[in-house]
């Protein structure tokens, strides 16, 4: 295989990764940066950092492969999805399995180095990630079941942090659940129409004609989770004036999906990036201000 080949190869790899897309790369990470800075009580150790970054990295890559594989047979039916390299040939799916594999594999990898309650936890996450493309054949919100898998970085965090989960952790998972809804009905909603045609189920469908209320109904209840926390952590007004930038940036996205038109429904899935880094801004400035004082 001359360089050539071997550079065209790699680029294959990254789209089937999706690592030209990092949203969800984001969307993944920030509520694990939630929980790594509450568990460490503002100064977590940055080696378990440094293992959850990359590992978030490793596992939305091995979930996107795995997704695509599970999908192979309707992505080429939907406009968004008909021209990913499963779809259009461009690497098998003996490919697509072993490096799902070699990515999860790596992933666990990094988790050894953790405690052993973060190891047990890590196989349900893999799990999860695994069986969540299945969802949409039979869940009427399988978006409830993907803030799931995109949460476990939250109560792994706390297990690897503090040797536990509290209470606290299962708070942050739900907010999460329901931050997972908001955003990815905004992303089926690009979709709707080829999803209904294929018979795959997704919120946007579920929701019909109630799919804007619905998507600003649980951008309210991951505010209010996340004000419940911030009362149960004793968090000061920093971290809420976080929190009412991330409101802010919810009310942006009603305008952007009022009217339902496709290119401005997944500016808003994009513009979710926002509302998690506003979230985490609340929290570093409460511990960064706690630690001057």
């Amino acid at each position: 295989m001359n360089a050539q080949s071997i550079i065209k190869k790699i680029d294959v790899y990254e789209r089937l990764m999706r690592l030209d897309k990092p949203i969800g790369i984001l969307l993944l990470l920030w509520p694990t940066l939630w929980a790594l800075i509450i568990a460490g009580n503002g100064k977590p150790d940055w080696i378990i950092v440094l293992i959850f970054v990359t590992g978030t990295v490793l596992m939305r890559s091995a979930g996107c492969v795995m997704n695509d594989i599970a999908d192979s047979e309707y992505d080429g039916l939907v406009e968004r999805t008909q021209h990913r390299p499963l779809v259009k040939n461009e690497v098998s799916k003996q490919e697509a399995y072993l490096l799902a594999a070699a990515l999860s594999l790596a992933a666990f990898g990094l988790v050894c180095a953790l405690n052993t309650l973060t190891i047990k936890l890590s196989f349900f996450a893999l799990l999860l990630a695994a069986t969540y493309p299945l969802t949409k054949r039979f869940l009427a919100i399988p978006q409830a079941y993907l803030g799931i898998a995109f949460g476990m970085g939250i109560p792994m965090a706390f297990a690897a942090i503090t040797g536990d989960i509290p209470m606290i952790a299962w708070l942050l998972l739900l907010a999460n659940v329901f931050w997972a809804i908001a955003y990815d009905t905004e992303y089926a909603m690009v979709d709707r129409e080829d999803d209904l045609k294929i018979g795959i189920q997704s919120s946007a469908i579920t929701f019909a004609r109630f799919d804007v209320i619905a998507v600003m109904v649980c951008y309210a209840l991951t505010l209010l989770l996340l004000v419940i926390s911030g009362k149960k952590l004793s968090l000061s007004y920093v971290y809420y004036l976080g929190l009412g930038v991330a409101a802010v940036v919810g009310v942006y996205h009603y305008f952007l999906i009022k009217n339902r038109d496709k290119t401005s429904c997944f500016k808003a899935f994009l513009h979710n990036n926002w509302f998690g880094f506003a979230v985490f801004m609340g929290l570093a400035a409460h511990y960064f201000i706690q630690y001057q004082q």
